[in-house]
């Protein structure tokens, strides 16, 4: 698998995987936090929006994912991300072509504030239905940019649908990275041919996690668990995910246009599911080991 690197105008190739002899690079769960969170300027410069397939646009930031899926009847939005980028957003999507007060729907990934922190902004310059998962409430209600309350319009379960002009997603409960974490997947056509679309929630491990021994979530490493079996069960034409990097978006956007769609990558679903375990797997037999009671 290749991993690609364009920040600052520099184009890195760098090989995950067994290639040339060399063993598997193993991401320390540091370097697999900054990779996704970037740095600040990274968060908030605008990546070039783009077509992905199909009605699939991106229209986030270098290390902040947004999607736009237009219809004939409004657009549905996934991500809002800090409030900071709204406009950043706006900008993106009426760049490609399209009204950012068409958007109808606004959906997220999972209740940080570099995700949905911009819901009610989005909601207020739109009026755009904000729909999220019930675990998730709780935290989203926290959410609260400048004392705005955080809107929520309709509350989701794992496999609820959201229908559009003729699009439908269905939202998956990917649990652990928070109580609500929601994969989407949804079918985009182009050239005739039906793609298969899953937007990752989450399931990294942030710097401070406690998966052992976790008073406020004690079920948080079987949640992961579960996490990983439903994402492990879903089948990705084109894998797509919270942070642009989780499914090497840098790589991929010079192929755009030169050849087969980059964006069909079923092999980088995988592979970035594998990264992701392995580190998750690793952080929970490190805690465990060092919170093991000793024997008396």
């Amino acid at each position: 698998m290749l991993w690609g690197n364009m920040r600052h105008g520099i184009f890195v190739v760098l090989i995950a995987g067994v290639a040339w002899g060399q063993p598997a690079k193993q991401w320390t769960l540091q370097e697999l936090f900054q990779r996704n969170i970037g740095s600040r300027e990274m968060q908030d410069t605008a990546f070039p929006p783009h077509k992905i397939a199909g009605n699939l646009y991106y229209v986030g930031t270098q290390s902040l994912a947004s999607f736009l899926i237009t219809t004939p009847e409004g657009h549905i939005l996934i991500n809002s991300d800090y409030e900071r980028n709204v406009p950043t957003i706006r900008e993106s999507v009426e760049k490609l072509g399209f009204k950012f007060t068409d958007i109808k729907i606004l959906l997220g990934s999972h209740a940080h504030g570099d995700h949905m922190e911009g819901d009610a902004l989005v909601k207020e310059l739109t009026g755009a239905k904000v729909m999220a998962m019930a675990e998730d409430v709780p935290a989203l209600q926290r959410i609260m940019p400048g004392g705005k309350a955080h809107p929520i319009d309709r509350t989701l379960h794992d496999g609820d649908t959201v229908a559009l002009g003729g699009m439908t997603l269905t939202a998956h409960l990917t649990p652990g990275h928070t109580k609500g974490c929601t994969t989407w997947t949804f079918k985009v056509t182009e050239d005739n041919k039906s793609y298969d679309v899953v937007v990752i929630g989450s399931v990294g491990v942030n710097p401070g996690f406690q998966l052992v021994n976790n008073a406020q979530n004690p079920t948080i490493a079987d949640e992961y668990k579960q996490a990983f079996k439903v994402l492990r069960s879903l089948h990705a034409d084109i894998p797509l995910g919270s942070h642009p990097a989780m499914y090497n978006l840098d790589a991929k956007y010079p192929k755009i246009g030169k050849g087969p769609n980059p964006f069909v990558d079923p092999a980088g679903y995988k592979a970035e599911l594998d990264i992701v375990e392995e580190v998750f797997n690793r952080t929970l037999a490190e805690q465990s080991k060092t919170t093991a009671v000793s024997p008396k």
